[in-house]
């Protein structure tokens, strides 16, 4: 998410795959959608209409929504295992120790305790902007562009990272770069001359003083948490009033997280591939420049 305060990239060419599809990648999921006897559209909810989804800073109000349909299946899908009856303790039994978390890992080789946190944030999300309409495959689609689900899980119980992810100095050097000078005094990134991304989902430092979440409960909001990252992600998409129910409310906010048209399309395209359980095509994932 470094990249998110970046001048628009115009260099985008048109024959991409988001030109054809309006941002979703509908190759990947008719494969699912011929199984289940749906139209590949209807699977994401778009209705059948001649008007174009647009990214601009006006939003029309007919655009598409996920269905009710999808939302249900979605919700089958989440549905917490129901919680152990506990017999009650006697005031001389000892206390035992607290068990360990079972994970389970989750599609396409989400590791467990990343699963866990992007669905803990859409819970909280659920509670605490509901209108938002978060869901849990959209951030997973984030959490795997940015950082490849913290490389591959790489964090403890309590989702802290063993290792921290750190991006590259905002300094203006690559192409399409912004140049970012220190604005935290290198509290978070260990940078005291120029701003660096930090974290799973790849917050600058000023976004994430923002809108920083506290995922796991502990007291502390920490870029460097899978729960605190995963929920403040939630927090900036949905900032704003947007719902991501919407197509073209979620098209905008993943945008604004990141400026590239292309980082759209990945995004999209693996939170359909966690959704439908089909990996993602070469072409339903450009290069992100």
């Amino acid at each position: 998410m470094g990249r998110h305060a970046r001048p628009t990239d115009s260099k985008i060419r048109r024959n991409s795959v988001i030109a054809m599809t309006g941002l979703v990648p509908v190759g990947l999921v008719a494969a699912a959608a011929s199984t289940a006897g749906a139209s590949p559209r209807a699977l994401l909810g778009i209705h059948q209409d001649a008007q174009a989804t647009t990214l601009g800073n006006a939003v029309p109000e007919t655009l598409p929504s996920v269905p009710e349909a999808v939302a249900v299946a979605q919700s089958i899908m989440l549905e917490p295992a129901p919680a152990p009856v506990l017999a009650p303790k006697s005031a001389m039994q000892a206390e035992a120790p607290t068990e360990a978390k079972v994970l389970s890992e989750g599609p396409l080789g989400i590791p467990g305790i990343n699963f866990d946190a992007y669905r803990n944030a859409e819970r909280i999300m659920a509670e605490e902007n509901p209108g938002c309409g978060m869901y849990w495959t959209l951030l997973a689609g984030i959490g795997r562009v940015e950082s490849g689900h913290a490389n591959g899980g790489k964090a403890d119980a309590k989702g802290d990272l063993f290792k921290p992810v750190i991006g590259l100095p905002l300094n203006g050097s690559l192409p399409g770069q912004a140049t970012i000078t220190d604005t935290d005094g290198g509290a978070l990134d260990g940078d005291a001359v120029y701003d660096r991304a930090v974290g799973p989902m790849q917050f600058i430092p000023t976004t994430w003083n923002q809108y920083a979440g506290d995922g796991n409960g502990d007291g502390v909001s920490d870029p460097q948490n899978l729960y605190d990252s995963t929920l403040t992600t939630a927090r900036y998409l949905c900032d704003g009033g947007l719902d991501m129910r919407n197509l073209g409310h979620a098209s905008k906010a993943i945008h604004r997280y990141n400026n590239s048209m292309a980082y759209v399309a990945n995004v999209f395209a693996w939170s359909a591939a966690y959704s439908t359980g089909v990996t993602p095509s070469p072409a339903d994932l450009p290069r992100i420049h």
